[in-house]
């Protein structure tokens, strides 16, 4: 068995120490990520929740000053100039993280793989970024739905603190798939490919979108590359729509410039995560609509669910 198979339960086992306070929970709790801009955080003294527009217990609430499991995937086979910065760039935002920050560093070429387990070693972690290489095929697409359910598993796991981060330089047209839905008929005027060349990677974002939407992670991309067209349009509004469907961000760098600032601030709102579980009412609703406030207040954050694996 390939070693990456093996870290994988070793991940799962390590987030369930981060918090000594974790347990086994019943079915039908949610753990939904929460930010606020109030100099005034959410506390579970504070912080109500509703179902559907009824009331739902809040289990617990979990802020910055606790424990924070951070997954980083990068995605690199680009230019190396890209690579380069982005690496310096993400190294110094580890050297910045506090002490109760855990990093886990997986690569999504060719498969995915684990490059480290949860560690708070600031040095481990500043030598495997380093070590990383630009190569292979894009892997973003091929990979998310694994990292969604992995990051799923630790949260099931432990009530603690989680985000996933993919720093990516990929090009639609470097998958190993073929995106580019080539004209099949060039004489035929009513042949929707010709009208239509985006149609196979609308098609697997919304497929991906559709499995993400049951997940509970927030999963941040960085994509360190614009690209101008169509078809990588298409496929970098569709990465922005499935980081918003799990509760989090992207950002598409428009010039090497941008790549330090949009990876400091995607670290930093990370950080700022609060992780609010709430327990859901026993029903058979396809979705699960979540209202939050605190302090009435309005808090921001995910408010929709796809309730096929909240459990």
């Amino acid at each position: 068995m390939k070693r990456d198979h093996l870290l994988i339960p070793a991940v799962l086992l390590l987030a369930g120490a981060l918090s000594a306070a974790a347990e086994e929970r019943p079915a039908r709790f949610l753990r939904v990520p929460v930010w606020s801009a109030s100099e005034d955080p959410p506390s579970p003294a504070t912080v109500r929740a509703a179902v559907e527009g009824a009331e739902a217990r809040v289990v617990s609430v979990r802020g910055p000053e606790e424990d924070l499991l951070l997954i980083v995937v990068l995605d690199l086979a680009g230019d190396l100039a890209l690579v380069d910065l982005a690496k310096r760039a993400l190294v110094a935002e580890i050297e910045k993280l506090p002490g109760n920050v855990w990093v886990a560093l997986m690569r999504a070429q060719d498969g995915l793989r684990v490059l480290l387990d949860p560690v708070r070693d600031r040095e481990k972690l500043t030598a495997a970024v380093q070590a990383v290489t630009a190569s292979g095929n894009s892997g973003l697409l091929d990979t998310v739905e694994t990292v969604a359910r992995l990051a799923d598993g630790m949260l099931r796991k432990a009530d603690v603190r989680l985000a996933v981060l993919y720093i990516t330089d990929s090009n639609i047209t470097n998958y190993r798939e073929d995106y580019t839905n080539p004209v099949i008929n060039r004489s035929d005027a009513r042949d929707l490919s010709r009208h239509f060349p985006e149609g196979l990677v609308k098609e697997k974002i919304s497929r991906l979108d559709a499995s993400l939407a049951a997940s509970q992670a927030p999963i941040f991309i960085v994509h360190l590359d614009y690209r101008s067209d169509r078809l990588n349009e298409a496929y970098q509004s569709g990465l922005m729509k499935l980081a918003e469907t799990t509760g989090a961000s992207a950002t598409v760098c428009r010039s090497t410039a941008d790549i330090a600032p949009a990876i400091e601030k995607t670290i930093a709102q990370i950080r700022a995560l609060h992780l609010v579980t709430i327990e859901l009412p026993a029903n058979n609703s396809k979705t699960v609509q979540v209202q939050l406030e605190s302090g009435g207040r309005s808090l921001t954050h995910r408010s929709r669910f796809h309730r096929k694996e909240v459990r």
